[in-house]
């Protein structure tokens, strides 16, 4: 995504985008982790830490911008109510962040996950 402005040019990359993204998904309740976007043998794989943006895709199309984000919840949690929960956060914490409106954010539930495990 570039924004031009008179003094030149500002650049932010998807993968920094999708950085922004995968925080405000870890901070939200109920969320176990991020998962590949495809489950690895069947299974979703909680990603470490550091390889948290693997569970997100940015689109940029057109100066719109879509997020997708695949993710694993505790089990027991109102699935609906945490992934819109996820879907407001991402979205503000990003546009807050660009200045910019984001166009859709997509949650994948990739697995449910007991406490602790």
């Amino acid at each position: 995504m570039t924004e031009q402005s008179r003094l030149g040019r500002i650049e932010v990359s998807p993968q920094a985008i999708a950085g922004l993204a995968a925080t405000a998904v870890l901070e939200c309740y109920g969320v176990v982790g991020m998962a590949r976007p495809t489950p690895y043998s069947g299974f979703a794989e909680v990603l470490q830490r550091e390889h948290h943006r693997r569970g997100v895709r940015v689109n940029v199309n057109n100066e719109r911008i879509t997020i997708d984000l695949y993710v694993v919840f505790e089990y027991g949690v109102r699935i609906s109510e945490v992934a819109q929960n996820i879907m407001e956060n991402v979205k503000f914490r990003v546009e807050k962040a660009l200045g910019i409106p984001i166009d859709a954010v997509n949650v994948h539930v990739q697995g449910l996950r007991l406490s602790g495990n």
